[in-house]
């Protein structure tokens, strides 16, 4: 077992009570790199954030050793009947919408690894699966009922040596899928979807990418045999995820949104076109993950009134878009915001966070946290 976060104890966990011996590596263990760990290994899961060309992982390619990513271990273990969902943005929106629609648990890559589910469901039982590039690396025989790609745009050009590796990582969701969802226009094979299908009811939640996500939704919840009522209730009810596009205060007519999951450029353009028509102050910046910040700097249209620059790509960022001020955190710039009753202070980074969070989710619980001592 290569990697100890969410999903590696929740696959160590699954097989550990079918008896079967598990060797743990991971670098909090110091041991990652100790290639006598596979002596007699049958297989190495490997968590999705353990890159292709970690010591072990090549290792077991060198000697034959199945590599399987925790999905693959699940879905052999877990025998469900799978809906996947995968693409650069909306995965995490559309998978939960789609768990309201099916009344189906949701697990993958967003709140519970797939283990997880390992003896709380039967076989035969439907799950909606977020999928990752990284998780789909390492896929055999798993096979969606219906399999969901939402979009295609650049991203973990830190990992991936070309942008079609990245893409081929994740039409690999396609492979032995009864069913392909596909966005309109993309020349791949499948039920096309698109922002302007006509829907059961208009989604709740907030911007054309969302009603693009909230069609892709319908089109897999229909694809399985949903009711139009049981979809138009959904798409009425359901409120968005945490850490995008989540408002999380108000401060003296100012409205606080937390989109710390937007970790990449073409997120955050999503992210600005929501709010093209209210005054935004904007807070960008993370840690580096390859991209090109000027379709970014295009975007920024004259409703936003000011820039604030946070984290090791500052520096890049403030080339790119030269009106910006540089801040350092998300304290100093929340400090530096000078924002009137109706403005929006929109956190959108366009950047991962392992320069100065944990994750994602840590920088948006920290904006939470600063939003609220302004209204303390």
């Amino acid at each position: 077992m290569l990697g100890l976060a969410r999903s590696g104890k929740a696959a160590a966990a699954a097989l550990e009570r079918r008896s079967v011996e598990v060797v743990a590596a991971d670098r909090e263990l110091r041991n990652e790199a100790n290639l006598s760990l596979l002596d007699g290994a049958g297989m190495l899961v490997k968590s999705p954030g353990v890159p292709r060309d970690a010591p072990l992982v090549a290792e077991a390619e060198r000697r034959g050793v199945p590599i399987w990513s925790e999905v693959e271990l699940g879905y052999r273990l877990l025998q469900p009947r799978l809906v996947g969902v995968t693409g650069t943005n909306g995965k995490t929106t559309t998978a939960e919408l789609l768990g309201v629609m099916l009344e189906a648990p949701v697990a993958g890559n967003v709140g519970r690894a797939l283990t997880d589910l390992d003896g709380a469901i039967d076989p035969g039982t439907l799950v909606v699966c977020e999928l990752s590039s990284f998780q789909l690396e390492d896929v055999h025989e798993l096979a969606c009922e219906v399999a969901v790609l939402l979009n295609l745009e650049p991203d973990h050009l830190d990992r991936y040596a070309t942008f079609d590796d990245y893409r081929d990582a994740k039409l690999r969701i396609f492979e032995r899928a009864r069913v392909k969802i596909v966005p309109k226009g993309s020349g791949l094979e499948g039920l096309e979807f698109s922002a302007d299908d006509p829907l059961p009811a208009e989604p709740r939640i907030r911007g054309a990418h969302n009603r693009e996500n909230a069609a892709a939704a319908t089109a897999a919840a229909r694809a399985v045999g949903v009711s139009e009522d049981q979809i138009a209730q959904a798409l009425r009810s359901f409120p968005g995820v945490p850490h995008r596009l989540e408002p999380v205060g108000e401060v003296n007519g100012v409205a606080y949104v937390n989109d710390s999951k937007a970790t990449n450029v073409a997120a955050a353009l999503r992210a600005l076109a929501a709010y093209e028509d209210e005054p935004v102050h904007l807070i960008l910046g993370g840690s580096r993950k390859g991209e090109d910040f000027a379709p970014l700097a295009a975007a920024i249209g004259p409703n936003v009134r000011s820039i604030h620059l946070i984290g090791e790509t500052a520096d890049e960022l403030a080339a790119a878009i030269p009106q910006a001020r540089r801040d350092g955190d998300l304290a100093s710039a929340l400090a530096a915001v000078d924002a009137q009753p109706g403005d929006v202070v929109l956190l959108s980074p366009a950047c991962a966070s392992y320069d100065q969070f944990r994750d994602f989710e840590e920088r948006g619980e920290e904006f939470r946290r600063l939003v609220q001592n302004l209204s303390a």
